[in-house]
């Protein structure tokens, strides 16, 4: 018989070499799984854990409400949200230099909120900001990197589908963590925006002087805004108050989105259709990752590899934010290989083991939300890094004739400001623990 933490090592090893060369990540994490607890305990037990473990993986409740918020971010594309969104922050930002591109973040961030997902938000709103980002002659790396970038907002701002994956893998409170996400996620937005003012000042011909919108155009692209603001406002809203579970406000966001986008003509029956066929896409390879992250997790528990690693780590001698810095860089280089969504579910069961025994002077239930809202930031910066960077790649094929490298470069200052806003909310955890204490 095989030594138990060989096989886990070799496993690991397997894992990351299959990433490597581009395995689909759910069917690695099922194959190094089944193979490795086949090796551990013999293909038996593999036998009668598949008869009832997805059933049991699936049936939990929770996960209800993931197709339900991804199934409102599509009606929600299909609608024109986006567009109203768009015109409404360009409005309102569109008379400062760069204005255009700040709208643009701006819009990402509140098409964020009612879609939950970046790629979503990142190839919605380059469809309605790159045209007029190049009708006003924008530099075609701020263009191109101020979408990509902004795109990002989708995964932190409320609801985000891979924050409520996160909490259901450390069982922590989907609300609370949508709470602690949020002023995150506005800081964020204010960054960007900031981010976007000093490049069109020190990058010459990157963007235009702005030019202020007539008075009825301000309140028509005011008003235009007011559903999407509705909608937030009844869905997170609610949570918040403690109205409704998120399976529910979701389902209500649902509503609100169809009957919107029937009421103004803006949503057909095949509209309806292709949402519901997305959905259903995305909520199964969802739900294939989740389950293959469960026999992954299995096999390695068996081989006690997050175990040996907590181990080795808390006795190190290295400080509790070292560790934390370390876990951080870890993920920079992962966001190089894969997508947000695969990274927290292969990597949480094993650094989680790790962050909980550490003493950050939090309570446990407060380092589930400031961990989990620290590396789905770190998540962020996977979707813009090179060479990889999802993002870019969904921005370049709406834009091919930008070449990459200027999308690349385009995105490098919003990587710096992420970067500070990783320190400031590592260094101070209040500020992501502020509206979960205040809830309380």
């Amino acid at each position: 018989m095989f030594d138990s933490f060989a096989i886990g090592i070799a496993g690991l090893l397997a894992l990351l070499a299959l990433i490597a060369v581009r395995v689909p990540i759910a069917y690695t994490m099922i194959l190094v799984g089944v193979v490795g607890v086949s090796l551990q305990s013999g293909p038996t037990i593999v036998m009668n854990q598949l008869k009832d473990l997805a059933y049991a993986q699936f049936s939990n409740y929770d996960l209800s409400v993931v197709p339900m918020f991804i199934l409102m971010g599509g009606l929600a594309s299909r609608c024109g949200l986006s567009r109203d969104l768009f015109r409404g922050a360009n409005a309102w930002l569109g008379r400062f230099r760069g204005g255009v591109a700040m709208a643009a973040v701006a819009a990402c961030g509140g098409f964020g909120a009612v879609c939950g997902s970046s790629t979503a938000t990142a190839s919605t709103m380059g469809q309605v900001a790159l045209p007029e980002l190049k009708r006003y002659r924008y530099s075609p790396a701020l263009a191109t990197g101020t979408i990509a970038a902004g795109g990002t907002l989708g995964i932190l701002i409320p609801p985000s589908v891979v924050l409520i994956v996160y909490a259901i893998m450390v069982e922590a409170n989907v609300v609370t963590m949508f709470a602690a996400a949020l002023i995150p996620g506005i800081l964020a937005m204010l960054l960007f925006i900031l981010t976007v003012a000093i490049y069109v000042r020190l990058v010459p011909g990157s963007g235009p002087e702005g030019k202020a919108v007539g008075r009825e155009e301000l309140v028509a692209a005011t008003i235009a805004v007011i559903p999407v603001m509705v909608v937030f406002g009844i869905v997170i809203g609610g949570i918040y108050a403690g109205i409704y579970n998120p399976t529910a406000a979701a389902a209500i966001g649902v509503f609100l989105v169809v009957a919107y986008g029937l009421v103004r003509s803006r949503l057909t029956i095949a509209g309806i259709g292709d949402a519901l066929l997305e959905t259903a896409r995305t909520s199964g390879m969802i739900f294939l990752i989740l389950l293959g992250a469960e026999l992954l997790k299995i096999f390695m528990a068996r081989a006690g590899v997050p175990q040996a690693a907590a181990e080795l780590l808390q006795g190190s001698g290295l400080s509790p934010m070292t560790i934390m810095v370390l876990i951080i860089l870890l993920y920079l280089v992962l966001g190089c290989l894969m997508d947000s969504l695969s990274m927290v579910i292969l990597t949480v069961p094993f650094f989680w083991p790790v962050v909980a025994g550490l003493d950050f002077g939090l309570d446990p239930n407060e380092l589930k939300i400031w961990f989990g809202i620290i590396i789905l930031i770190v998540v962020e910066l996977g979707l813009i890094t090179p060479p990889v960077g999802l993002n870019v790649f969904i921005i370049n094929s709406l834009s091919p004739d930008v070449p990459m490298r200027e999308t690349f470069k385009g995105v490098m200052p919003f990587f710096a400001s992420e970067i500070l806003r990783v320190a400031v909310l590592a260094a101070f955890p209040a500020i992501s623990l502020f509206l979960p204490r205040l809830l309380q």
